[in-house]
């Protein structure tokens, strides 16, 4: 029996549950307008049993926070109390409410608390749960504040709720400004592939080992608790893009593509975050999970739906067409 809730003005958002809109009851609404939320929580206190709630809403783009900073703390931290604070006033009786955090709010090693981190054999850093949150971006900030606000509920309300740390979700059916997205939709209607800086590392981690993450989390974590997750290791955004032309060209998609790093796609001044790779013991230990999709195998479904869809994400795309794409 499941609800989901869908900003009503989301470019493309319903086309993504259109094959299940048999199976959902859909709710229409902005987690920034009050009372949308609480017609769509009241809608859970007739439920047989206690329900799960998965908090997934955000303005998510890490760029778009700069150009959309009231846009993004509004839904993503005035959102997120709308919706604890409906389930409250309900009196909900959940299972378990899980926030959806980010690998963001860690940001860059702050020197003053080096002696906090974990750090392999290699110099290489490791995210936990027990490292420091050093926000770096609007969006970083608004979803500590997120997670914050979910433990206060917990805290005060006795809400069986826990947060999320996921590391960059890739997969199909994402919105093509997200940086896998954009690399193959470039890829697909041009020679040059438009990029910010190439140098930062991201620990990439496909939908479906996400989604299981989490359930899992919902299912066995402890509530009051913060679980990360993701691939457990990281590449440079540069490798990464060429790990999908390479893969994308094996495939036939594509030709010989050029990367090119250009400044109007820069994070501003220092805010860009260099390295982010997850250690997930903490919910490997208590539940066993771990990452089953390679980043081969991941790309290569990725490359398959955009081919396949182009007219999905064709008005959604922020570059410019170029060249006589296939």
């Amino acid at each position: 029996d499941v609800h989901v809730l869908v900003r009503a003005t989301s470019s493309g958002a319903l086309n993504n549950t259109a094959h299940l809109r048999n199976r959902v009851t859909q709710h229409l609404a902005d987690l920034t307008d009050r009372h949308a939320v609480n017609l769509a929580v009241r809608a859970l206190g007739g439920a047989k049993d206690r329900p799960y709630v998965f908090h997934l809403g955000a303005q998510a783009h890490v760029g778009e926070s700069w150009t959309r900073p009231y846009e993004t703390v509004m839904a993503n931290t005035v959102g997120t109390l709308n919706l604890l604070q409906a389930i409250v006033d309900y009196g909900i009786e959940l299972e378990k409410l899980d926030t959806a955090g980010t690998s963001e709010e860690y940001g860059n090693v702050d020197e003053d608390r080096r002696d906090q981190y974990d750090f392999d054999e290699d110099g290489g850093l490791i995210l936990h749960e027990r490292s420091p949150i050093n926000p770096v971006s609007i969006y970083a900030t608004s979803k500590v504040a997120a997670d914050f606000l979910t433990l206060n509920y917990f805290d005060a309300y006795g809400l069986p709720a826990v947060t999320t740390r996921m590391f960059n979700n890739y997969g199909p059916r994402q919105n093509p400004r997200y940086f896998t997205g954009t690399v193959i939709t470039q890829a697909l209607s041009g020679k040059q592939i438009e990029l910010g800086y190439l140098e930062p590392r991201r620990d990439f981690c496909y939908c479906t080992d996400g989604v299981r993450g989490h359930l899992t989390v919902a299912l066995k974590g402890e509530p009051g608790h913060v679980y990360c997750y993701g691939q457990g290791q990281n590449v440079s955004v540069g490798e990464w893009a060429q790990m999908i032309l390479d893969i994308g060209r094996e495939e036939g998609f594509w030709e010989q593509e050029e990367i090119v790093s250009v400044q109007s796609r820069y994070r501003p001044g220092s805010s860009d975050v260099m390295a982010l790779r997850v250690g997930h013991t903490k919910l490997t230990d208590l539940t066993g999970w771990h990452s089953k999709i390679s980043w081969e195998e991941g790309i290569r479904r990725t490359i398959r739906w955009y081919a396949a869809h182009r007219d999905r994400w064709i008005g959604r795309v922020d570059w410019a067409p170029k060249g006589d794409g296939k």
